[in-house]
């Protein structure tokens, strides 16, 4: 049979009269169409006359018909309509790649009327009931393939809570909570819409035949709802279940990672006091019966634990104990950075200063600085101030001893020391108690009262941002606001900062105009930064809140103010890759006039992207390769932002050639940048560390090398190395919340291109990276567990070597003939002579090759056992890379096992499997700032004494 060549029979009988001719030649256009849509098109007018005839039987089949023919010219939109008119008809089960794309842009149109019509109810256009049906069909069809997921992506852009309860009673419950509760947090823009889906969360968690507490806790932090956190928390200690019990204080650890100083504040006065009405009860009579008593103790012993997780000091505590146990400082790589560098140069001077901090964060380590007194004691002003502060870094998390272990820098009475090492203290007190700074704020406030002093004003400004952040406390805004008033440029720059991080994340509409209106009338540069950026911490994780002042700041005339405008959407929307910022982000980068704007509008996209790493470097590619130096500076920072200890290796191709950029600060970026992107990784998890390194090494010790980029390399060394190599840089918590202290951290560090002390700022991203298992009681016992990986993937990286004793080698001496035929005859007499001792020494020398050749096989046999094993036991208080937790599992036999399931790392609570036998516990080891420490210690600090920095 002659295949059809022609629909043009087929399109005549269009005309014909007869209604059977008619459905007969849609019958046979609706077979052929995919072919000859082309030759059809030009009657599609004709069939769409059908179809709008009312009386004709098949106008269904001529819907059809009409939108295959659209959807082949392209006209989708028209497509579709077809396609809803052709009703039964158009089958949304087939697998046919018009059906597919007719659904999707079903999908899409259906979408976007329910978002129009969730938004704005009033205007909304009404949803033809056609496209609901089919969106209805897709959905059971979903259900029909196990396809759970898709259904709850489509009804969380559709807005159909009750889509997303079906889908999850329907399947696998535990499994698709977890996906609803991280695609709420990153796909759903709306907060209204985002806050409902988590209630309906918490009430399926609830029902689960098993309560997920961990994830219902979760979700009243992203909810901000304190009181719900406090009840849960209640409810599990009133339970009198050791399981539940352990539980709360898990839920407590993950609420004080997770959540605001402000939120916490919150939790803790919801909690039942217990220690009053025990007090009172013990007092009601000496009738009292024991066993009644006990109850009420044990019930306030648990609350005043919980209490002291929530207030961060068992974490912190048990934080230091990790980073000092196992400090793996290499002290070589900076005594080397230092001898290489001109001490006198306080370019050079700070970041040795910043690289030495930063290593040692958190190890309370201060052997490289009592090593370098000399050194030390080059610091001058600003250096000073720097030098002071990098002590607050060192020792971050020591509350207990922080006043104590600064005791000699801090201002005091009827004493005058250094202005800059006085300064640099109060910011050090700030930063030791970073984020935790309740037992510190009455101190740094009466600094700041009795000062007139910048210098100072600027310390304790710095320190009371630190230790004030989110605090939402107006007694210390007001305090700020007065030094702000004062006009003074640089004790200004700090208050204005300090306003926004104590404000941090309130949208407080009062801070921002008062901000903004004095931002608008000084005439200190240095005073609109500081304001602009603290503006932009106001707006921290608002989203769609802080649109208004965003497209205000943006149009202002003042580029400072822009530049505070870009960091606002950084805050803003850090962490949920919202298409907007992304796109006014890219339109600012390539489109203000101004340098810093742009370099800013690049950098924010690290914030904007930091969960979807893999993203960032496709997205900057094009912008690492700008004429403009300030724009591939930006592309460097939102590569090692975003990037930051992933080592991501297109991150580090990007990278790469920019370390040879021809201007110096770019390549400075590259340095600081690689070193975050490779922050705790070795040779074998990413081949770039050693090159890396050497490169550092090189950039320092050229002579011709610019100051900027030496700065960099110097930075990177610190950074790649930071607490002990035992600190990675996360933006965000093991449980997929934002980190907001290493987000504003990282925010402020970025200015350090205008002002290096804010460098220290970059403590606040440093997460240690440990597993620590604790008993009911809070203590740390001695168990093990396993990494099922090989030791070599997740070491150290190796030590650096000291250069090894060159030998000095003799130069060659010239050789006369005479000499040469002298020595030749003297050589054939010899040989003559041992003619006869010949067999002896060769037997000696089989001897000695027997001998040679039994050590190499010694040696082979060794090599052949030192065969890597496969995994690694671990004991608690082991470093744990973020990466190496999905190897970690604890042994069946194990005594000790987490209450939390799933991937674990961080502070585990441990359930006690055999409670009836003795435990062995670690003890702290700690130092402490006293010069009562005994003998007995493990290791006895030194005694304080004051760092000889110059007045």
């Amino acid at each position: 049979m002659v295949g059809l060549t022609s629909a043009g029979g087929i399109i005549a009988l269009l005309e014909e009269p007869e209604e059977e001719l008619k459905i007969y030649a849609l019958k046979k256009l609706n077979e052929i169409v995919d072919q000859f849509w082309a030759e059809i098109s030009d009657a599609v007018q004709k069939i769409e006359i059908l179809y709008e005839d009312e009386s004709f039987p098949q106008r269904q089949l001529s819907a059809l018909v009409a939108s295959k023919v659209y959807y082949h010219l392209g006209e989708f939109d028209d497509s579709l309509t077809f396609a809803l008119g052709a009703g039964d008809l158009f089958d949304a089960t087939s697998k046919s790649e018009y059906v597919e794309t007719i659904i999707s842009k079903c999908i899409d149109k259906y979408i976007s009327l329910r978002v129009q019509e969730y938004d704005n109810p009033s205007s909304a256009q009404q949803i033809d009931p056609r496209l609901q049906d089919v969106v209805e069909r897709m959905f059971q069809r979903c259900y029909d393939d196990g396809e759970y997921k898709q259904a709850i992506g489509i009804s969380l852009e559709a807005r159909r809570l009750d889509i997303i309860e079906q889908a999850i009673s329907k399947g696998p419950s535990s499994e698709l909570l977890a996906y609803v509760l991280d695609k709420s947090m990153t796909l759903v823009l709306n907060l209204d819409f985002r806050n409902k889906v988590l209630w309906l969360l918490v009430k399926l968690y609830q029902n689960l035949a098993e309560p997920d507490y961990i994830s219902i806790s979760q979700c009243f932090v992203h909810l901000n709802d304190s009181s719900s956190a406090a009840k849960l928390l209640q409810d599990l200690v009133t339970k009198c279940d050791d399981a539940l019990l352990l539980m709360a204080y898990q839920i407590a650890f993950d609420l004080e990672e997770n959540a605001t100083q402000e939120f916490l504040q919150r939790v803790i006065s919801e909690l039942p006091v217990g220690s009053s009405s025990a007090h009172n009860e013990k007092q009601d009579g000496e009738a009292m019966e024991t066993d009644e008593a006990e109850p009420a103790s044990q019930s306030n012993e648990k609350y005043v634990r919980i209490r002291n997780i929530l207030s961060g000091e068992e974490s912190i505590k048990l934080h230091l104990e990790f980073l000092y146990r196992n400090n793996h400082t290499d002290l070589l790589i900076l005594k080397n950075t230092k001898n290489a560098l001109e001490s006198r140069n306080s370019v050079y001077h700070s970041a040795v200063t910043f690289a030495n901090a930063f290593m040692h964060a958190g190890t309370t380590s201060d052997e490289f600085l009592r090593q370098n007194l000399e050194w030390l004691s080059r610091a001058t002003n600003w250096s000073k101030f720097s030098a002071t502060a990098a002590l607050g870094v060192i020792h971050k998390g020591h509350l207990s001893q922080g006043l104590t272990l600064l005791h000699p820098y801090l201002p005091q009475d009827g004493v005058n020391g250094s202005s800059y090492s006085e300064g640099g203290s109060l910011f050090a007190l700030g930063l030791i108690h970073a984020n935790h700074g309740a037992g510190v704020l009455d101190y740094l406030r009466n600094a700041l009262r009795n000062t007139q002093t910048e210098v100072l004003q600027h310390g304790a400004c710095l320190g009371l941002a630190a230790a004030g952040m989110a605090t939402e406390n107006n007694e210390i805004y007001e305090q700020l606001k007065e030094v702000l008033y004062s006009d003074s440029a640089v004790a200004g720059e700090a208050a204005g900062l300090a306003m926004g991080l104590v404000m941090l994340g309130t949208a407080s509409k009062k801070a921002i105009e008062e901000m903004l209106q004095y931002a608008h009338e000084t005439q200190h540069e240095k005073i609109i930064r500081g304001l602009a950026i603290g503006i932009s911490l106001i707006m921290y994780g608002k989203e769609e809140t802080a649109d208004v002042l965003i497209e205000q700041l943006s149009r202002d005339k003042d580029p400072i103010l822009r530049y505070g405008g870009i960091y606002t959407v950084a805050m803003a929307y850090c962490g949920t890759g919202n298409n907007k910022a992304i796109r006014h982000l890219l339109h600012v980068a390539v489109s203000d006039v101004n340098d810093d704007v742009r370099r800013a509008a690049v950098t924010a996209l690290g914030f904007i992207l930091f969960r979807t790493p893999k993203q960032v470097p496709r997205i900057v590619q094009l912008l690492s390769e700008s004429y403009n130096p300030n724009v591939r500076y930006g592309a460097t920072l939102a590569l090692g932002i975003s990037c930051a200890g992933t080592g991501l290796m297109e991150a580090i191709e990007l990278l790469e050639p920019m370390t040879k950029d021809p201007v110096d600060y770019v390549r400075q970026g590259a340095f600081i940048s690689l070193a975050m992107i490779l922050i705790q990784q070795n040779d074998a998890t990413n081949p770039k560390v050693t090159p890396t390194r050497k490169l550092y090494e090189k950039i320092i010790n050229d002579k011709h090398e610019d100051a900027m980029a030496k700065f960099g390399a110097v930075l990177g060394q610190g950074i790649i190395d930071a607490g002990g190599r035992n600190a990675t840089i996360s933006l965000q918590s093991r449980s997929g919340h934002s980190n907001m202290p290493a987000i504003v951290g990282m925010a402020v560090f970025t200015q350090f291109w205008y002002w290096f002390p804010l460098t220290h700022f970059l403590s606040l991203a440093l997460s240690p990276t440990a597993i620590i298992g604790l008993n009911k009681e809070l203590k740390i016992p001695k168990f093990e567990f396993t990494s099922n990986a090989k030791p070599s993937l997740f070491s150290y990286p190796a030590t650096t070597k000291p250069p090894s004793t060159s030998v000095v080698e003799k130069v060659a001496t010239a050789v006369l003939s005479t000499t040469a035929k002298a020595k030749a005859r003297a050589k054939k007499s010899e040989k003559e002579k041992g003619t006869h001792e010949g067999e002896a020494m060769d037997m000696d020398k089989e001897e000695h090759k027997k001998e040679e050749e039994k050590d190499e096989v010694k040696d082979d046999k060794k090599g052949k056992k030192k065969k890597e094993e496969s995994f690694e036991t671990l004991e608690n208080m082991a470093r744990v890379l973020p990466a190496q937790l999905q190897y970690i599992s604890f042994p069946e036999n194990s005594r000790y096992v987490p209450v939390k399931k799933g991937t674990v790392g961080g502070i585990l609570m441990v359930i006690d499997r055999r409670p009836g036998e003795p435990e062995e516990l670690i003890l702290p080891s700690t130092p402490v700032a006293t010069t009562e420490a005994t003998e007995e210690e493990e290791a006895p600090p030194p005694e304080p004494f004051e760092y000889p920095f110059e007045n």
